[in-house]
């Protein structure tokens, strides 16, 4: 039976997540806005800016995110960022960081520009439905492909998937290149935590050739908000103290087990 999701708002620290691809300028003056306003409020956690968007987590009193997050909505530039979010009994940051690096998320390819457009993706509910089926609506066979660095894959991850023993996500590019032949004539849907990883590894599938690819909308953590367990093996590693979450978003440390890597 599947399991439904749950998040229990009743814990006092509100977790979120978010990203967005969008060309930003004067990151000097927004970090030090942003630093104002997150530390006035009591957050902590990581902040990315870059000219290429915005990646943060961040934690913190549900009514401290709610502020935070009307203060970043107000730049025009990120009037849409959306936010994924979780609860726990305490804060799972040790401080705040805030960091303006060449990229939100490190693939060293530069044609690969997602603020200028977005790969095409698939919702969590439809590919449960290609999975559930066992190809696609044109009856092509669907390869999961996790980006996701060695570690992160050894506490979970989609049956079957394909993936790779890479350390860093720059890694990737090279990594899949083997593999491009025998899925040229397979639809493809890439995936990571939350989605960032896979806005640029679908358009780098794409651009590689691969038009039956897709990336999984939200990531791991949206497929767990609305669809649950299914699917899915073990639990989800998340980059703060609570270290990993299951499909209910409950954090749940535990050992890691090493899925089998598929042959497409």
């Amino acid at each position: 039976m599947n399991e439904s999701p749950t998040t229990d708002s009743s814990l006092p620290i509100l977790n979120i997540a978010g990203y967005q691809f969008v060309r930003l300028d004067q990151l000097d003056n927004l970090r030090e806005s942003l630093r104002e306003i997150a530390l006035l409020h009591q957050l902590k956690g990581t902040i990315l800016l870059s000219e290429e968007g915005i990646n943060l987590f961040l934690a913190g009193l549900e009514k401290d995110i709610q502020h935070f997050l009307d203060r970043l909505r107000a730049d025009p530039r990120l009037k849409s960022f959306r936010t994924k979010d979780s609860w726990s009994s305490s804060q799972p940051f040790r401080k705040l960081l805030i960091k303006i690096k060449k990229e939100i998320i490190r693939m060293n390819h530069p044609t690969i520009s997602p603020e200028k457009g977005r790969a095409k993706f698939i919702a969590p509910e439809k590919l449960k439905q290609w999975l559930d089926q066992g190809h696609d609506d044109f009856g092509r066979p669907v390869v999961m492909i996790d980006t996701r660095n060695r570690f992160e894959v050894e506490y979970g991850t989609f049956e079957n998937a394909l993936y790779f023993d890479i350390d860093k996500f720059s890694d990737f590019p090279k990594a899949i290149e083997a593999h491009l032949p025998e899925l040229s004539d397979k639809t493809l849907v890439s995936f990571c935590t939350g989605g960032i990883r896979c806005e640029k590894s679908g358009l780098y599938l794409r651009e590689r050739g691969l038009e039956h690819s897709y990336q999984l909308d939200g990531g791991i953590l949206q497929y767990f908000e609305d669809i649950g367990s299914a699917h899915y093996q073990g639990d989800c590693f998340v980059f703060d103290e609570r270290e990993t979450l299951e499909p209910t978003l409950a954090a749940k440390p535990q050992g890691r087990l090493k899925p089998k890597k598929r042959n497409p």
